[in-house]
């Protein structure tokens, strides 16, 4: 009897550092970068679905109507920027030297923010591009933020 407290003195607190990781881990899930493989499926889906028919099949966008995806500050840059665009749409913007005037809608009621944070990762990491994925809870903040 004596050995058998003995033992689950001994492995107790490694039961509990175990399951104590195990919620940390789960608590910390949503703050993880996400799965670039599922979330560029995911987010191409989204981008022909919504993004194709202005920005075209290779980013490329139209001139002077719909800016290009290709290396552009926009895409490459500030990652609240950009949700923001897609959540609040944008109109008659210059980027990197170009004017673009055909108004992007926002896409706030439309899309949630896991695919909004998939189809930016698919755009900061298509057509050229090799940027750090979006994360929902990014897309989560800015949301709450700009409400």
């Amino acid at each position: 009897m004596k050995k058998v407290i003995v033992i689950a003195f001994l492995f107790f607190p490694i039961v509990l550092l175990i399951t104590g990781m195990k919620n940390k881990s789960s608590e910390d899930d949503q703050y993880r970068q996400p799965d670039l493989k599922k979330s560029m499926i995911a987010g191409e889906k989204v981008f022909k679905k919504y993004c194709i028919s202005c920005h075209q099949a290779d980013g490329g966008g139209v001139p002077n109507l719909n800016p290009p995806l290709i290396q552009t500050s926009f895409v490459l840059g500030n990652k609240d920027t950009l949700i923001t665009i897609v959540l609040n749409g944008l109109k008659n913007v210059d980027v990197d030297n170009e004017s673009y005037n055909n108004p992007m809608p926002a896409l706030e009621s439309v899309l949630k923010d896991q695919e909004i944070a998939d189809v930016l990762t698919y755009v900061r990491n298509s057509f050229g591009n090799k940027a750090s994925a979006v994360a929902m809870v990014e897309v989560k903040g800015v949301r709450s933020k700009t409400k």
